[in-house]
């Protein structure tokens, strides 16, 4: 009685040991955060070469899917509201979201989807993609860092990325002249997906 006691208490333990290290593994399937607002995607622009303006998109979603084994396999898609644009002042919003930048009544969404991923280093990657912005798409080329990736107090499993690219206006038929030394935008996104 006593070995089939133990037995019992072996296959408990190898099977919860088995259950942690499937746990474990970062591959798979993330959806953004959206709810816990663990989620940015934020620009820099210049300001006639005098300072910097920042702001961000409010609204967006998105989802990366993880091949651990071959990182090359992983994927990235996201969308973005455009009208939710938001640079702390509502006259230049106002502005923003008209026909002389994002045009936000004619192009309610921004969307990029990754179409090659090559891994730089253990934690970094270049993520190559169709970014369509304006009603127009090209190919974008996204800097990224896994951030981490592990268990969180609610019972999921978490990963966060961080990218950042420059995107040159005219590229995307935002012709607006702003001056030579805002020709281009910094796009900087940090995201933290759950597992699903």
């Amino acid at each position: 009685m006593m070995n089939l006691m133990k037995k019992a208490a072996l296959i408990t333990v190898t099977v919860m040991m088995s259950s942690l290290a499937l746990a474990a593994q970062p591959g798979g399937t993330y959806q953004f955060d959206k709810e816990g607002a663990h989620q940015f995607v934020m620009f820099k622009i210049s300001h006639l070469g005098y300072s910097w303006l920042y702001g961000r998109f409010n609204d967006f979603n998105g989802s990366f899917t993880v091949d651990a084994d071959n990182p090359e396999n992983s994927k990235v898609e996201a969308t973005i509201q455009t009208a939710s644009v938001d640079s702390n002042h509502a006259e230049r919003d106002k502005h923003l979201r008209s026909d002389d930048f994002l045009d936000v009544d004619k192009y309610p969404t921004a969307t990029f989807k990754s179409t090659k991923i090559e891994q730089t280093g253990d934690d970094t990657a270049k993520i190559t993609g169709n970014f369509t912005l304006h009603g127009v798409t090209k190919p974008v080329t996204l800097d990224a860092k896994m951030i981490g990736y592990g268990a969180d107090p609610w019972g999921g499993y978490r990963m966060g990325l961080e990218a950042s690219t420059t995107l040159k206006l005219s590229d995307f038929g935002i012709t607006k002249d702003l001056g030579p030394a805002s020709e281009s935008v910094a796009i900087i996104i940090s995201v933290e997906g759950i597992k699903k």
